[in-house]
């Protein structure tokens, strides 16, 4: 069943159709390209297609390995979020194998997902995404907003000190502004605090089943937080500088609401293990994963439907739709009937998938894809839902924001929105910060959260050591479990990559990877058309959007059909499970890293 809702559109006199491509899409990780046909005459996207057009294969290799090794393998899919993929191979190795982290080790990894946060969403943010806001793009495609940018005062002049929104516009040109430049800074930093806890950036060599390899010394947790404590005036103003920003350019171009926007259809699958209640036990998993410090979750329409992991496990399904691939259903057995609360388990969940590859020609009207198409099945309405990640820190806000579960001194839910409390600083005061759910899910309100989740982070980690520093203060420095592989066991990670949902499905035979299969955030936003002609997130993001850019066809940058799409956060690497080359590209426009006539 459908699990898109149309946009509402009034009548209007099609005009000629102009068939534009994007591939690959640039300032973005992997290969991914964008297809549509665009109504000039008025000013929309008509039809949208994604495709990716590499193969990897990790669900085929992974078979017949030791399972220990699934950590440093996974890691690899990936050279951005590498260590998202190790912790949550860690969390369905532990499930497996039976054994519960020592809680001093499970701060500690939170620590390096925390700064693997930070690290990740600012040099996305300020020196990828933001090129798109910069005055040296705007001056290309939309010089009366520019010119409107020059005569308006910043709201948040006093915390980020640009007098006007041009003033910022500048401050992001690539290699010559401002916040570009400290960004960069700000990445090497929060780099420097995730290899004090996980080893290695981005590939960690102290993250293991039962614990971390990591020594707990006084120095670890203090070298962290003075790093931590030098970036958060960026961190504030930060906030501040998107949201003079994004309102800015609702209030500049009315209607840019529509850009990116889809049905509020989020799925989150939680971050931040608590010591205190984390087992590992499936049996156990709906308790202990409400009490993550994430909180996972699936809205639908601004209303949250579950944050019961069991659920959200239970509700995956892998279709095949629009994708390179044979389908096992029919051919394989299932690895698993019942889960280990005896509920069946659907022969299209990753436990029970098998990757067939099936290369063939790109064919919009019938295959075209090597990424698969995730869905989560709502038992309440019948459909296969298309669930997308906003990127990661949109879905994580929202959720969390709904379901009022988070209390801690420094980031507390309040059932509407998200108070974060960062401390005094170098320069600014200690300050509160209010995430509050938007009217849409569209392009603005993905980036803007991802400024918010940096602080989210960052309050979240003066948290962590609070209570490290506790567990060493008292004497208890155990970082690690002793276990030993099954014959045969099952387990599942739920995980937030940075971009969003991850899972890791895992199943053992004769002590040996009988089956594996990780789902990062990108399968979920970058799917094709599924079998029931469902769009991909992407596809449906773009599809019908209206286009505000003022160049036409012949010197068109498509700049808001790239707004959309890198509000999610493209990750193809994670993606795709061969280049099969030769695609028909009807006209081709490559925009390498823009600003290099700049600084």
């Amino acid at each position: 069943m459908t699990a898109t809702k149309p946009r509402p559109a009034a009548a209007k006199k099609r005009g000629e159709l102009t068939e534009m491509a994007w591939d690959p899409i640039t300032r973005i990780i992997g290969n991914l390209g964008v297809y549509t046909k665009i109504d000039f005459a008025n000013r929309e996207v008509v039809e949208c297609h994604t495709t990716s057009s590499l193969f990897r294969g990790y669900s085929v290799f992974m078979k017949g390995k030791d399972p220990r090794d699934a950590g440093f393998i996974t890691s690899r899919i990936c050279g951005i979020c590498g260590d998202n993929h190790t912790t949550c191979s860690v969390y369905a190795q532990n499930m497996a194998y039976g054994i519960k982290t020592p809680p001093l080790a499970e701060w500690i990894i939170n620590l390096g997902e925390a700064a693997e946060y930070m690290f990740d969403h600012t040099l996305f943010q300020d020196n990828l995404v933001f090129v798109d806001f910069c005055e040296a793009m705007v001056k290309q495609t939309n010089p009366s907003v520019l010119a409107r940018a020059e005569k308006t005062a910043a709201p948040g002049r006093d915390v980020h000190g640009y007098a006007t929104i041009a003033d910022i516009m500048r401050a992001y040109n690539p290699f010559e502004g401002e916040v570009y430049k400290e960004a960069l800074k700000v990445s090497r930093i929060t780099r420097e605090m995730f290899c004090l806890m996980e080893g290695r950036h981005v590939h960690p060599s102290t993250v293991y089943p039962g614990g971390v390899g990591t020594m707990p010394q006084p120095t670890l947790f203090t070298d962290y937080l003075s790093r931590l404590i030098s970036i958060l005036d960026f961190v504030k103003k930060a906030v501040a500088m998107n949201d003079d920003i994004f309102d800015f350019w609702y209030e500049a171009l009315p209607g840019y609401e529509e850009v990116g926007r889809r049905r509020v259809l989020l799925g989150c699958w939680g971050a931040f293990q608590n010591p205190d209640v984390v087992d590992y036990r499936y049996e156990t998993m709906t308790h202990w994963g409400r009490a993550m410090h994430v909180t996972p979750g699936i809205v639908v329409d601004g209303k949250l439907l579950t944050t019961d992991l069991v659920d959200i496990n239970l509700g995956i399904r892998i279709l095949l739709g629009s994708s390179y691939y044979k389908d096992w259903v029919g051919e394989e057995e299932p690895f698993v009937n019942f889960d280990p609360l005896g509920n069946p388990v659907d022969i299209r969940h990753p436990w029970n998938q098998t990757t067939l590859p099936d290369p063939g020609k790109r064919d919009f009207d019938d295959r075209y894809s090597w990424v698969m198409s995730p869905r989560w099945f709502d038992k309440g309405s019948g459909e296969h839902l298309a669930l997308d990640t906003g990127g990661g820190c949109f879905a994580r806000l929202y959720v969390t924001a709904l379901a009022n579960m988070v209390d801690t001194p420094y980031v507390k839910s309040t059932g509407r929105s998200v108070l974060i409390t960062l401390p005094k600083s170098e320069r600014l005061p200690e300050t509160t910060l209010e995430w509050k759910i938007p009217r849409w899910s569209n392009a603005l309100e993905r980036d803007r959260s991802r400024a918010y989740f940096i602080a989210y982070a960052a309050a979240m980690s003066l948290y962590f050591l609070e209570r490290a520093m506790q567990r060493v203060r008292g004497g208890d420095m155990r970082v690690f479990t002793d276990f030993d592989v099954p014959d045969e066991a099952i387990g599942c990670g739920f995980h937030e990559a940075v971009r969003g949902t991850l899972s890791h499905h895992l199943v053992i035979r004769d002590r040996k990877i009988a089956n594996y299969h990780p789902y990062p955030p990108t399968p979920w936003n970058g799917s094709p058309r599924d079998s029931y002609g469902t769009p991909g997130p992407y596809e449906d993001a773009i599809q019908n959007m209206p286009i505000f850019e003022e160049n036409g066809p012949e010197n068109f940058k498509g700049v808001d059909i790239m707004r959309a799409v890198r509000s999610f956060d493209p990750c193809l690497p994670c993606g795709v499970h061969m280049y099969v080359g030769g695609g028909r590209t009807l006209k081709k426009i490559h925009s390498p890293m823009f600003g290099a006539s700049h600084g």
